[in-house]
């Protein structure tokens, strides 16, 4: 028999089934769940939260993120997680910006975070730590004493993520929060769009940071539906296969860089572990070069989708049957949203015609907190934009380019860096690797590559001989890199998301780019 729906309701029909197995092996039963996520909620009321109001999380995956998730969501508050690789005045921004009432951090971040809170001026009886660490009361200090039990006045709540932008500071993304209870709300049917239904042996798999806004709503959704959760803190690829074979896991959200790394493993290691039970490997996050995805399906067969979305809503999905039969798709429209391409000038594109991509949900609306302006401008109508470019087909299917503040011009030659990575990564010496323009005199913008070399390959002038060498044979003339830099490691949050902007902007210090 299916568990009701709902995790609080689940955890109160069988307190004794287990939800959560945390970094550690150390499993959670629901009734542990649900207790410490009350007595959170209890806790912050304490403190002075009250409906509406927002609370950050510095914090690594593990229960006490997915306890924050939980109380925020019955107690209707809004839960600010935290990118804990941002710096303290990054990190200052958003506790400030958000109005953050209470700051969680772990003690890996704290002093990071404390750094934080005085710069965005948080009183010291606000702060929390899980673990030690000066200048922050104990974590247990917010739950102790506080009893166990649901809270009066349960009202849905959500997280309220921020963008990490392409330009300016990062903005909250707030989406105005219903005032009933959260039972009114099917939290896991985001799932019902990728096929995951709540079947009682489906396991997923965390193996990204919580901080991100899909992994966290994959996460959530599952708890939400009855799935157990088995949650990695930090990733490798072989500790990877190893969760999915001993847990049977089921479904898991990735991004293309792991598929990368888990293709690199030697064919033994990747033979000597289980990952038949994988039903739904869903990717997204970024472009997956199309000999990765192929390598991919050929060893973990048809669990491997795609879906395109963004912090803001979504979106598209495709199936590894969409896939093949439309290489390079990201997929068609979600029941509950549509796609359009429009031209710079606001016109509606035809099939076919490449432009910028946007989106519209019909569950709701959201708006860049304390940002009037960037919430008009990213909008046609009820459609919204993140930027990128792309084409829908005459079937409905969308294909996407590249993000507008990556593209190349070149001779007034538009060039998109993610074709050129594409080609890159199909080199048995390329571990990672990333294309964009700098600045040319007579043709505007040259393109530039830069590869963090696989294990075994040493970075040289012969090296970027052999790799120009390889590009020049596969992409025409105008497209191919004028010089190859190396780096040991390429800037990517574990997300898989490459923060291009620290790589091109030293090329243009003191120029301005018109793109």
């Amino acid at each position: 028999m299916n568990p009701p729906t709902g995790f609080w309701a689940q955890a109160t029909a069988d307190p004794g089934r287990v939800v959560l197995v945390a970094p550690d092996g150390e499993e959670w039963t629901a009734g542990r769940l649900h207790a410490a996520a009350n007595r959170l909620v209890h806790g912050l009321r304490a403190a002075g939260l009250g409906p509406g109001d927002a609370f950050a999380a510095v914090l690594p995956n593990g229960p006490e993120f997915l306890t924050a998730y939980l109380a925020a969501t019955q107690a209707g508050f809004y839960l600010v997680p935290v990118n804990h690789h941002l710096v303290g005045p990054e990190i200052a921004w958003i506790v400030a910006d958000s109005g953050a009432k209470v700051l969680l951090a772990h003690e890996r971040f704290a002093e990071t975070a404390r750094q934080a809170a005085d710069e965005a001026n948080l009183p010291a009886d606000r702060r929390y730590a899980v673990g030690a660490h000066e200048g922050f009361r104990p974590y247990a200090e917010l739950l102790d004493g506080q009893p166990e039990s649901p809270p009066e006045g349960r009202t849905l709540g959500w997280v309220m993520n921020y963008t990490s932008g392409t330009t300016g500071r990062p903005r909250g993304i707030r989406r105005p929060l219903p005032g009933k209870p959260p039972e009114e709300s099917y939290l896991g049917g985001f799932l019902g769009i990728f096929g995951i239904t709540p079947y009682d042996d489906n396991v997923h798999l965390v193996c990204s940071p919580l901080y991100h806004t899909a992994v966290l709503q994959f996460a959530g959704a599952s708890l939400h539906i009855g799935h157990r959760l088995v949650v990695m803190d930090k990733w490798t690829p072989e500790e990877m296969l190893r969760l999915i074979d001993a847990h049977r896991c089921t479904h898991t959200h990735m991004v293309p860089t792991q598929f990368h790394r888990l293709l690199a493993l030697p064919q033994d290691v990747r033979r000597s572990y289980d990952v038949s039970s994988m039903r739904h490997a869903i990717h997204g996050a970024a472009p997956c070069p199309d000999h990765v995805k192929r390598a991919m399906i050929d060893w973990w067969g048809h669990s491997v989708e795609e879906y395109y979305a963004a912090s803001e809503g979504g979106g598209a999905f495709a199936t590894a049957e969409d896939w093949l039969k439309k290489p390079g798709t990201v997929g068609k429209a979600w029941p509950i949203s549509e796609l359009a391409v429009f031209d710079d000038d606001g016109n509606r594109l035809p099939p076919g015609e490449l432009g910028t991509v946007y989106m519209k949900m019909s569950t709701g609306g959201f708006a860049y907190h304390k940002d009037e302006d960037k919430t008009r401008r990213n909008r046609i109508g009820d459609f919204f934009t993140v930027g990128d470019l792309g084409c829908l087909d005459e079937d409905g299917y969308l294909f996407l380019r590249d993000r507008k503040i990556d593209l190349i011009i070149s001779g007034g030659v538009n060039i998109y860096p993610a074709e050129i990575e594409s080609v890159l990564l199909a080199h048995p010496a390329v571990a990672d690797a990333a294309a964009f323009g700098i600045p040319h005199d007579d043709w505007g913008e040259e393109v530039k590559a830069v590869v963090e070399p696989a294990p075994g390959h040493a970075p040289g002038p012969d090296l970027a001989a052999a790799l120009l060498d390889h590009c020049a044979a596969r992409l025409a003339g105008y497209k191919r890199p004028r010089s190859v830099d190396f780096i040991a490691e390429m800037p990517r949050d574990p997300n898989g998301k490459l923060y291009k902007r620290r790589l091109r902007e030293p090329f243009w210090e003191g120029r301005t780019r018109t793109v």
